[in-house]
C-alpha cells in the first residue's frame, strides 16, 4: 500500500471521528439529559417606593401584609438595597434589569433633559434608549419567552414577547388607543375580553395596581412566560400625597399585598414549585414639607432667561430635577466664567441652612457614582425638602408633596427592598445590605442566561 493511500485512509478515519464528535454535540444540544432539572421561571415584581421597613418591621407599623411577610419567612431578603444616582423610578428600574449604573445604561432620570420644555414633559418611556442588554434581551437570546406588565422603559422593547408597556401622554381616553398600538398586537383584546378595561397608563393609583395584577395573573396563566416583569405603583403615589407610613400609605400597601396574593396564586397554579419570585423596589422615601425653587435663584443670577409668560428663552445653566436632588447642566462645558458663577452661587445657597441643601456634588464624584454624565454639579437636598418648579417668587415655599425620594443614595431612608423565594433559596436568610446592581446578575444566574455588562456579582451562589 502506498504512503499516499495510507495518508488518505488516516484522514478518512480522523474525519469520521470528528463527525461522530460533532454529531454527539448536536444531539446533546438538541436532546438534553432527560434527568436534568429544568430551570425555574422567574417573576420579577416591583412595588414602587417599598421601604424595607414596611416588611421587616410590619408589626411595629400595624401592617397586615401576609403575602410579603411570607416571602420574608420562606426566602432570602436584603435589609436594605443601596441605590443608584438618582434614586428615582426610571433609572432604578433600568438598573434592576441591567445590573449597571445610569451613566452606562442611558436612563439618567425619569424625564429627558429638556431645558426649553419642548418635549411636553416627556419621560424615558422608550426601550431603545437603554444602551446595554437587559434581562429581557438575555432571556430572549436564550430562547426563553418573556412578558411584561407596566414596567418602566418598556415601550417597543424588541425582546418582550408579550408586552403591556408603561406609557401615557395626555391622560385622556386617546391614550388607551395609543397603548393598544404599543402593546403586543392582540394582547389587550385577549385579556380585556374577560377582565374588562385595562387601566390608563397615567393611572398610578392602587386601584390601577389591583386591575393590572389581574391582567398579570391571567397573562401568566395563558402564556407561561419564563421571565416576567410586573410593576405596581400605588404605594409611591400615596406616599407622595400623604408621606411614608401614613395611615393612607399603610392601607394602600395592604391592598397591594392582597393584589400580590392574587398574582402568587396564579404563579403557583401555572408553575407549581419550579418558579422563583423576586419582589423589589426602586427607592425608599422620606417625609417632606418644604420646596426649594432653584430656578428662582438662577433667574435672578441671569443664568436662565424667561419671557413675560415665564417661558424659558435661553439658558447658560439648566436645572434637571430629580425629586430630592437636581443636576446642573452647562450649555457650554468649556465656559469657565459660567462654571465659576454657578459654583459660587451654589456655595452661597448651601451656606444658608434654611435652603435645605445637603451637599453640592462635583462633576468628578457625580460621574464616579454613575449619575448624570452630562451634568457639572448635583445639588442634593436634606430630607424634608423637595425640589420645586417655581421660576419666580420665594426661594422656599411649603411643599405640596408630603413624601419624596431622589436624595443621595447614601441617605439610609433611600434604601429599597429585595425579597426572593424559590427552589434552593434558603428560607429566612438575611443577605444584609446589597448593591442594586447585583440584582440583575442574580436573576440572570437563576435563568441560566448571560448578562456580561453587569457591574456587580450575584448575591446568591
Amino acid at each position: 500500500m502506498t504512503r499516499k493511500l495510507l495518508r488518505v485512509r488516516a484522514c478518512m478515519v480522523w474525519a469520521g471521528i470528528v463527525t461522530v464528535l460533532l454529531l454527539s454535540a448536536v444531539i446533546n444540544e438538541a436532546w438534553p439529559d432527560p434527568g436534568a432539572k429544568p430551570r425555574p421561571a422567574v417573576i420579577l415584581i416591583s412595588i414602587d417606593g417599598l421601604k424595607p421597613e414596611y416588611v421587616l418591621e410590619a408589626g411595629a407599623h400595624g401592617l397586615k401584609i401576609p403575602n410579603l411577610r411570607r416571602l420574608l419567612r420562606e426566602g432570602a431578603y436584603s435589609t436594605g438595597v443601596h441605590g443608584v444616582v438618582p434614586t428615582v423610578t426610571y433609572p432604578s428600574h433600568t438598573t434592576l434589569l441591567t445590573g449597571v449604573a445610569p451613566t452606562r445604561h442611558g436612563i439618567y432620570a425619569n424625564t429627558t433633559f429638556d431645558p426649553l420644555r419642548k418635549n411636553y414633559g416627556g419621560w424615558y418611556w422608550y426601550a431603545e434608549d437603554i444602551k446595554v442588554p437587559t434581562l429581557w434581551d438575555a432571556a430572549a437570546a436564550a430562547g426563553l419567552v418573556t412578558a411584561n406588565v407596566h414596567w418602566p422603559v418598556s415601550v417597543a422593547a424588541p425582546h418582550i414577547a408579550w408586552n403591556l408597556p408603561q406609557y401615557w401622554r395626555a391622560g385622556t381616553p386617546d391614550d388607551r388607543k395609543l397603548l393598544r398600538v404599543l402593546a403586543t398586537p392582540g394582547l389587550l383584546e385577549l385579556l380585556e375580553k374577560d377582565l374588562g378595561p385595562y387601566p390608563d397608563g397615567i393611572d398610578e393609583s392602587v386601584s390601577g395596581d389591583e386591575t393590572r395584577a389581574k391582567f398579570a395573573a391571567r397573562l401568566i396563566e395563558l402564556k407561561r412566560p419564563a421571565f416576567t416583569t410586573i410593576y405596581l405603583t400605588g404605594l409611591d403615589t400615596e406616599q407622595h400625597a400623604s408621606g411614608p407610613f401614613s395611615a393612607q400609605s399603610i392601607a394602600t400597601l395592604e391592598r397591594i399585598d392582597a393584589a400580590l396574593g392574587q398574582i402568587l396564586k396564579s404563579i403557583k397554579h401555572t408553575y407549581g414549585k419550579n418558579v422563583v419570585v423576586c419582589v423589589v423596589s426602586d427607592h425608599g422615601f422620606v417625609r417632606t414639607d418644604k420646596a426649594f425653587h432653584l430656578a428662582v435663584a438662577f433667574r435672578s443670577a441671569g443664568l436662565i432667561d424667561f419671557d413675560e409668560k415665564d417661558q424659558i428663552k435661553s439658558w447658560r445653566a439648566a436645572i434637571w430635577g430629580a425629586g430630592g436632588s437636581e443636576a446642573i447642566v452647562l450649555q457650554d462645558k468649556n465656559d469657565g466664567a459660567t462654571r465659576t458663577q454657578v459654583a459660587t452661587l451654589l456655595a452661597t445657597l448651601a451656606s444658608d441652612p434654611a435652603n435645605g441643601i445637603d451637599r453640592i456634588i462635583g462633576e468628578e464624584e457625580l460621574h464616579a457614582r454613575g449619575g448624570f454624565p452630562t451634568a457639572s454639579f448635583l445639588v442634593t437636598l436634606r430630607p424634608g425638602f423637595v425640589t420645586g418648579e417655581a421660576v419666580s417668587g420665594n426661594l422656599i415655599t411649603a411643599s405640596t408633596y408630603k413624601g419624596m425620594h431622589g436624595y443621595w443614595p447614601d441617605v439610609p431612608d433611600m434604601n429599597s427592598s429585595f425579597f426572593i423565594v424559590g427552589p434552593e433559596i434558603p428560607a429566612g436568610h438575611s443577605l444584609g445590605a446589597i448593591d442594586m446592581r447585583s440584582i440583575a446578575p442574580t436573576l440572570a444566574a437563576i435563568l441560566g442566561v448571560s448578562l456580561p455588562a453587569a457591574e456587580a456579582k450575584p448575591v446568591l451562589p
